[in-house]
């Protein structure tokens, strides 16, 4: 198996969504962030998948290792290798592949986040560092697109924080800030028990809107110059906006399901993202 097949099958088949809006890529570009997705995927796995944390810090060590080496054009794993030719085209920052080991870290010793501003520093690191770098593989021209992909990466993150309450409980991990259970006096036994109740529903919305918040703020950071290159960010955020449309109209019950969207949907929402941001673009030419 070589390393950008490797990275393929890690990354996911044609039925994610990131498949999706990685289609319309150059070759180049797709087999670059296709690494940059399976290299999240590994450590992501480390963490949720190794029942011992101390072998988890082992592990995600040796991927740091891991990064220096492949910087250094001596990758040993088939994600590195498949790294480094990303590396070298789009200047990839190092540093940035580090924050994402942070991220992934940090779910081995911090289970619950006082405030929202502490959960900043994880959606960085889980989330915003991740399309900072897709967005050098993407192109870009304006150093606002950069503030576009630090936001666009939060609203992502807040959405799948979102998605996965249930899940993440069932893994006594909490991501919604405790300042905002007690301010919608729902108990932390609520989210670990799945309970559900009118305050919960309205934690939901609260959350909802905050993710909707810094989508709108992303946009306004993408200038029409840089969006014809940002298309797969675009086509992302339609399928994550359309997977918390879902969750809205099913009333929030999160804590006992996992609302996703099936493949043929995401096709048809990655068509019709595309055919709109063609005729947006003409709009513009015009």
């Amino acid at each position: 198996m070589t390393p950008d097949s490797y990275c393929q099958e890690k990354a996911g088949g044609s039925g994610s969504s990131f498949y999706y809006s990685f289609l319309f890529l150059p070759t180049e570009g797709r087999r670059a962030i296709t690494a940059l997705y399976a290299f999240c995927r590994e450590v992501d796995d480390i963490v949720d998948e190794c029942s011992e944390p101390e072998l988890a810090r082992v592990k995600l060590s040796w991927w740091r290792q891991e990064i220096d080496n492949t910087f250094l054009g001596k990758p040993e794993h088939p994600v590195g290798k498949a790294l480094v030719p990303a590396i070298k085209q789009y200047r990839l920052n190092k540093d940035y592949f580090h924050e994402i080991i942070n991220g992934m870290e940090m779910d081995l010793y911090k289970n619950r986040y006082a405030s929202f501003s502490e959960l900043g520093l994880y959606c960085h690191r889980a989330a915003s560092v991740v399309g900072l770098l897709a967005a050098s593989i993407f192109g870009y021209r304006d150093k606002e697109t950069l503030e576009y992909a630090r936001k666009l990466g939060i609203a992502f993150q807040l959405i799948n924080i979102i998605r996965d309450v249930g899940e993440d409980a069932r893994r006594n991990r909490i991501y919604l800030p405790v300042e905002d259970l007690k301010q919608f006096n729902v108990p932390e036994t609520d989210i670990l028990h799945s309970k559900e109740s009118e305050n919960f529903v309205a934690l939901m919305q609260f959350q909802s809107k905050r993710a909707m918040q810094y989508y709108d703020e992303a946009l306004s950071h993408l200038t029409q110059r840089d969006r014809p290159q940002q298309l797969p960010g675009l086509i992302m955020a339609a399928i994550y906006f359309s997977v918390l449309s879902e969750i809205e109209k099913d009333g929030f019950h999160v804590l006992k399901q996992k609302i996703t969207l099936t493949p043929l949907r995401k096709l048809w929402i990655t068509l019709r993202t595309l055919w709109q941001e063609k005729r947006l673009h003409k709009l513009h030419a015009a």
